[in-house]
């Protein structure tokens, strides 16, 4: 069934988990049997889907999650995050035994890296027969990540027969009904690492080439500082998105930053050297903050930053 709203609800409705992050900020990150003076620390909610979501709504588009959250004092925690940026709660599935990732993550502020610790006790992803399917079809794009594949494979089918546009934010194959979901993905954005991973190709631009299918729209593989290659079947050849030159500070959520920002730009229709420009500066902007979400930029923040690079 095609999507016959002619306004969507949503600019971007995100599927997958959230989580709550306690960031460990020290001076190095420490070798084993030793102990370590924490400068900082703070809780942030974060997760692929959330952290995308947060950058969705900080730069100007209408965000909806449909997730599955549960009343603990995390899943709490996550409601409050979302209401104070302005994502619609109102889609998202609830069931009691359900609650968000819980991570601690150890930002080392002298080689600018982090290594994150994630707990999945009670974290679930896409629900098997929730949201409605009125709620996909209600969003110009979908994002989605790789927790709970039955419900994520059930959202994509309805988003592809309604011609919403489906944004991936993959980190792992999770299990054999991967390659399903991979197949239905028409904006699919990967880091390196997994995008070697997955094709076992030794670059980055070879590994976009690779993934790229004439069922999709566009193929991103994301390298940080490196910039991002991209293929959208204009060409033959992998082209390369410059990363923006920042003093980084903390990468963590950059990645994440990207999709939301990314599909920030496909839902407003913005071209593709737009949308990679706007996902790259957005994503560039926050590494020079600290925080996952805490750092992620207004879009004002990110058109003039775009105006004076």
């Amino acid at each position: 069934m095609k999507n016959t709203t002619s306004t969507p609800r949503w600019d971007v409705l995100g599927l997958g988990v959230v989580a709550v992050d306690d960031l460990l900020y020290v001076d190095a990150y420490p070798p084993a049997e030793s102990k370590v003076h924490v400068r900082r620390r703070q809780r942030q909610c974060g997760g692929q889907t959330g952290t995308a979501l947060v950058a969705a709504a900080r730069l100007g588009a209408r965000t909806g999650y449909a997730g599955v959250l549960g009343d603990d004092p995390l899943s709490n925690t996550v409601k409050e995050c979302f209401r104070a940026e302005g994502i619609d709660l109102g889609p998202h599935v609830f069931r009691d035994d359900a609650r968000p990732f819980h991570s601690t993550i150890v930002v080392d502020e002298t080689r600018h890296t982090r290594t994150v610790f994630a707990c999945q006790e009670g974290a679930v992803g896409a629900d098997p027969s929730l949201p409605p399917a009125e709620v996909i079809r209600a969003a110009r794009v979908l994002l989605v990540d790789h927790h709970g594949l039955e419900g994520t494979l059930r959202a994509m089918r309805i988003a592809r027969e309604a011609e919403v546009r489906i944004v991936a934010d993959f980190e792992r194959d999770p299990g054999p009904s991967f390659a399903e979901v991979l197949d239905l993905v028409d904006h699919l954005i990967v880091p390196r690492r997994f995008a070697l991973s997955l094709t076992g190709a030794t670059e980055p631009a070879a590994a976009a080439q690779k993934l790229w299918a004439s069922r999709r729209r566009v193929v991103v593989v994301t390298c940080g500082r490196e910039g991002a290659w991209y293929v959208d079947g204009s060409s033959a050849t992998p082209l390369l998105c410059p990363a923006f030159p920042v003093e980084v500070r903390d990468t963590t959520g950059c990645g994440d930053v990207f999709h939301g920002a990314y599909a920030v730009g496909l839902a407003q229709g913005l071209d593709l050297p737009r949308r990679l420009r706007l996902a790259s500066a957005t994503a560039a902007l926050k590494a020079t903050h600290r925080g996952g979400q805490a750092g992620i930029p207004s879009r004002q923040t990110v058109e003039r930053f775009l105006r004076e690079a």
